[in-house]
């Protein structure tokens, strides 16, 4: 365990649109920070901001007490902790904030306790602007052991922690959940604006009708008004809408559930990618 007389050194691999604004918000919340990014220029970018980059997994967790994995798939943060583990030390926290699924996160926990790493299963809730801010919701699974090192972590990164289990796994399936109805009101939204303007109605009396009644919400509001401005700089990309809704949708096989609307949702963002707009905010689903 670390050392509580000193600030904690935390590694962060992954240093993207959420990695970057994570490993910011830990450099100025007096952690020792250091980073490693796939593209070695993304993490060099952060070294005006207190952080030391590294060009190799494994240099980047020497010596830290913590690891942030914030890595697109699972394939992603299998192949950078396995790049790391020559520089691993058994006991380390592990931090697992990527959205992964439900067959890579018990792999990565396998993998975890193989090697005597402490492990914790916390993706996050929340995109760009949310993780710039320092107001991602944490969903974290793990052992009691290190739970106080993991919440001083996820304070500096995050407005809430929801504690789910005390196993690893069942926090990545909540995100699965929760995914799902992310993508059913991104949507519900585009197709409605779409609707209405097909039918000859003005979009903005969608918007109109909806404020302030019980249909209303933030997330609403924020895609709607994006849609209608044609504005989609990237929060949370239509790829990864892709990338998202397919784990979704393989999760549930042999299950007996029908998901019908992630099934349908995982089609529409597939429909973007292939007219042009993988690269744009999921908001674009109102283009396909």
């Amino acid at each position: 365990m670390a050392d509580q007389n000193r600030a904690l050194s935390v590694a962060v691999l992954g240093t993207g649109l959420i990695g970057a604004a994570i490993t910011r918000n830990l450099a100025r919340k007096g952690f020792n920070v250091r980073a490693w990014n796939r593209t070695p220029d993304k993490a060099r970018a952060l070294a005006a901001d207190d952080v030391e980059p590294f060009d190799q997994p494994a240099e980047a967790v020497r010596d830290a007490d913590v690891i942030v994995t914030v890595l697109k798939d699972g394939p992603a943060v299998t192949e950078a902790i396995t790049a790391a583990l020559p520089g691993l030390r058994k006991g380390i926290l592990w931090l697992q904030l990527s959205t992964v699924g439900s067959e890579a996160i018990d792999a990565l926990a396998a993998f975890a306790e193989k090697h005597g790493i402490v492990f914790y299963d916390a993706p996050v809730q929340g995109t760009r602007q949310p993780a710039e801010q320092g107001k991602l919701v944490i969903l974290a699974s793990g052992s009691e052991e290190g739970r106080k090192i993991a919440q001083s972590v996820f304070d500096a990164i995050g407005q809430r922690t929801l504690w789910v289990s005390d196993k690893p796994g069942a926090s990545s399936r909540l995100k699965l959940a929760l995914n799902a109805f992310v993508f059913a009101l991104t949507h519900g939204t585009a197709e409605t604006l779409a609707i209405a303007k097909a039918l000859g109605v003005d979009p903005e009396l969608v918007i109109e009708a909806v404020t302030g009644g019980p249909l209303d919400s933030g997330y609403f509001q924020g895609k709607a008004a994006a849609i209608l401005k044609g504005d989609y700089t990237t929060s949370f990309s239509v790829n990864n809408g892709v990338k998202d809704a397919r784990l979704v949708v393989d999760a549930l096989a042999g299950t007996g559930v029908n998901a019908d609307l992630a099934a349908a949702g995982l089609a529409r963002f597939q429909r973007a990618v292939a007219i042009g707009h993988g690269d744009k905010d999921i908001a674009a689903s109102f283009l396909a």
